[in-house]
């Protein structure tokens, strides 16, 4: 008679980081239903640059939760892996850590240099790929959340708190509503990506393009798409809404 092995159940820390995330998303959606609502009005309370820094804030935070989610995953990073990541001394490195890790992990390869001799060119391209959008689009999402958590929300100081942070001063005021919402959306396919390439290997195989070329589209999107446009078309859908209303 076959015995029936009882799968495996997820951690209490994964359940934990599951509930935080869940927890930050809700905050997120209302954060930038506010935002887009300041927007929409012509921001009469000048409230909008706090609610972005809130939402720049929420989606830092965010990140470092989607990290930990993804360390404890079953079938996915061992102790001695997660110590490694962990141990890397911000944020961005140790998101950094995680992608080199999770191509280690299903090559198989423990100390080789990670290069297309190893990785074979497609997957040393997915790498660097993911490397990219880590070092250009989300560094400084990553890297905003410990100053805006320490209520630098106008100037970022330097670690010594002895000097404004001029390049993060420049980053954080280019940010706006649209912008945010794509990086967001960038974090999200890059963990999904990571979480195919160490828990799923057949899963990543199959998905893995699809993940890169949407990750890839956002990408198109934060450099091209206008937020003149953007803010200009909540405006008119404001003005049109309250114009119906106004005809009943």
């Amino acid at each position: 008679m076959a015995v029936t092995i009882p799968a495996s159940k997820p951690s209490k820390m994964y359940m934990h980081h599951v509930e935080n995330l869940r927890e930050l998303e809700r905050a997120i959606v209302q954060t930038a239903r506010l935002a887009k609502a300041e927007i929409a009005s012509r921001d009469p309370q000048q409230s909008l640059r706090s609610l972005l820094r809130l939402y720049s804030f929420l989606i830092g935070s965010w990140a470092e939760c989607r990290l930990r989610k993804l360390l404890h995953e079953q079938h996915g990073f061992n102790e001695v892996e997660r110590s490694h990541i962990l141990a890397a001394a911000t944020q961005l490195e140790q998101w950094e850590r995680t992608v080199d890790s999770a191509f280690r992990k299903h090559h198989g390869i423990s100390k080789a240099e990670l290069s297309s001799r190893v990785l074979g060119v497609s997957h040393a391209a997915r790498r660097e790929a993911l490397h990219s959008v880590l070092s250009g689009e989300l560094k400084i999402i990553i890297e905003i959340r410990n100053k805006l958590a320490h209520g630098q929300w106008v100037y970022p100081f330097n670690n010594a708190g002895t000097a404004v942070e001029s390049d993060k001063f420049t980053l954080i005021n280019k940010e706006n509503l649209l912008s945010l919402q794509f990086k967001y959306s960038l974090l999200g396919h890059l963990a999904d990506a990571v979480h195919d390439l160490v828990v799923s290997p057949s899963t990543f195989e199959r998905d893995f393009d699809d993940h890169f070329k949407r990750l890839e589209q956002v990408r198109v999107n934060l450099a091209v798409k206008s937020y003149t446009n953007y803010e200009r078309s909540l405006v008119s859908s404001r003005q049109k809404h309250r114009a119906s209303r106004a005809a009943k």
